[in-house]
């Protein structure tokens, strides 16, 4: 078959020989087939992709949340006994009127402890959350005997007061500041500690319940 005898134009295709008339069949059709690939099949698969992997994000975030579901009780039950205990807490806080009744109840457990107050003085109230925090800088003298009952007088206190930064020093005579291995003084067996007494007041009316709720409403 000699090619340049057959004529090439298209409107001839009807006269050309069978194997050209197959071969140019074969290349339309696979040109076709690659247009249609890269047109339609490229983009139907990344779409595919796509939808599996969705599929899989949605598989675990369901197989969470079955877990979560299934452990609802108990969740609720830990809230409520939270929300219980978070509100004996707010009770036990004093409220603005009580915090000078409790300043006084603090001085006067140092004075029954026999200690020998050398500072006391209340700072600024510090926000926080839902609450406020109340710091009062002291400084007493006495026994080390003394200073432990001061300490446990104030956690017996019937409102909420935390000891922060505690720090003991021994009183000799005449400055001296030897310590007997048990922890006591010298001779007089007197000790200075400083530290910081907290106190804490609900603020601006927002009690426990109110918090709770409204956080858990966030959720």
């Amino acid at each position: 078959m000699n090619l340049s005898e057959i004529n090439w134009d298209p409107n001839e295709a009807g006269a050309w020989p069978f194997p050209i008339k197959a071969a140019t069949i074969a290349v339309i059709c696979a040109l076709v087939f690659g247009a249609g690939i890269y047109y339609d099949t490229l983009d139907q698969l990344a779409a595919l992709d796509a939808s599996e992997k969705k599929e899989q994000e949605l598989k675990q975030s369901f197989e969470t949340k079955q877990k979560k579901s299934i452990n609802l009780p108990d969740y609720e039950d830990q809230l409520a006994q939270i929300e219980t205990q978070l509100e004996d807490m707010i009770r036990q806080m004093p409220t603005k009127e009580e915090v000078a009744s409790l300043l006084i109840d603090i001085s006067q457990t140092g004075l029954a402890s026999g200690l020998e107050f050398r500072l006391f003085k209340p700072s600024a109230p510090i926000r926080k959350d839902f609450y406020s925090e109340l710091p009062i800088s002291i400084e007493v003298i006495g026994k080390y005997e003394e200073l432990g009952l001061f300490v446990s007088g104030l956690a017996s206190l019937p409102r909420i007061v935390t000891v922060h930064d505690v720090n003991i020093s021994p009183i000799g005579k005449e400055g001296s500041k030897e310590v007997s291995k048990d922890g006591a003084a010298d001779k007089n067996g007197e000790m200075r500690m400083t530290a910081t007494v907290k106190t804490y007041n609900e603020g601006d009316d927002k009690s426990a319940s109110t918090v709770v709720k409204k956080k858990r409403g966030q959720k």
